[in-house]
């Protein structure tokens, strides 16, 4: 009994040394973020002499935060209802209609999850250009056309993890509602999507992340200045000769603290999301 308390003592202690270097980097930003250059300078770690917004201003104004926290809100809003619509749906579509096609056409929506985006990045964007060269329809420096491109990579995943839950799904459940007169449309919707709220809010979590943190993406599409997303907007304090750390740091803290708090919300989801889905699956 003794070896075994040791034991779970030694494992919580490096837990919370483990926890305390993964802090630490979000300590050094908030705490800089209310210090000047010269008091930054002076000594990175230690707390700030007294708390002044007075860089938080200065950052908010610099990055225009009004139009790029709406770009950024509005890209990661749309991009996941079409996600959740289109990828619940595609799931749903590929578990009942069981042939060799839909399994074809699963397996090769689910291998794009493997594909590095830097090797398809520049054949990407020649791609969007020819579109809209050719087509007329503008998919570059456009908030719909990165839309577009975030459907396109996010599906695969979105797909995999509905897939696995829907499969656990019983058919006797749908046949039990077409009997009684539900559509196929009606099947989805009243029987089907309501049971996938753990998957949906796994796929929602998961893409909020990673959509409102993304940077290389909307770097390589967006240019104007009334475009910009939030993580574009504060890479501008990162210049080539100059860093203006404390506005940095507190832009940095604004743009972590949307997502931040969405995600401590639902982070319950995760677990039994994925739990339910993929395992399942």
């Amino acid at each position: 009994m003794k070896q075994r308390g040791s034991s779970r003592l030694l494992a919580n202690i490096a837990l919370i040394v483990f926890c305390l270097l993964y802090l630490f980097p979000i300590y050094l930003i908030l705490t800089n973020s209310f210090k000047s250059r010269s008091e930054m300078y002076e000594n990175m770690m230690a707390l700030p002499g007294k708390l002044s917004m007075k860089y938080y201003g200065s950052a908010l104004g610099k990055i225009n935060f009004g139009v790029s926290i709406k770009n950024s809100l509005i890209l990661t809003i749309v991009s996941i209802a079409i996600l959740v619509v289109l990828c619940s749906m595609t799931a749903w579509m590929f578990v009942r209609s069981k042939n060799r096609l839909s399994g074809i056409l699963f397996g090769i929506l689910v291998a794009t999850m493997l594909i590095p985006f830097q090797t398809i990045m520049m054949p990407l964007m020649q791609e969007m250009n020819w579109i809209g060269t050719n087509c007329g329809i503008k998919m570059t420096d456009t908030i719909p056309g990165l839309i577009f491109m975030y459907i396109g990579f996010g599906a695969g995943m979105g797909v995999f993890l509905y897939h696995g839950f829907i499969s656990s799904i019983p058919v006797s459940l749908e046949e039990a509602a077409i009997i009684d007169g539900c559509s196929t449309w009606g099947v989805f919707w009243k029987i089907v999507f309501p049971m996938l709220k753990p998957t949906t809010m796994t796929v929602v979590i998961l893409d909020v992340i990673w959509i409102w943190n993304d940077y290389l993406l909307p770097s390589l599409t967006l240019k104007a200045k009334a475009n910009r997303t939030i993580p574009i907007s504060t890479a501008k304090f990162f210049g080539q000769y100059t860093i203006s750390w404390n506005e940095a740091m507190a832009a940095l803290v604004v743009t972590i603290i949307p997502v931040a708090i969405f995600y401590l919300v639902c982070q319950k989801y995760i677990i039994k999301g994925v739990a339910a889905g993929a395992v399942k699956g």
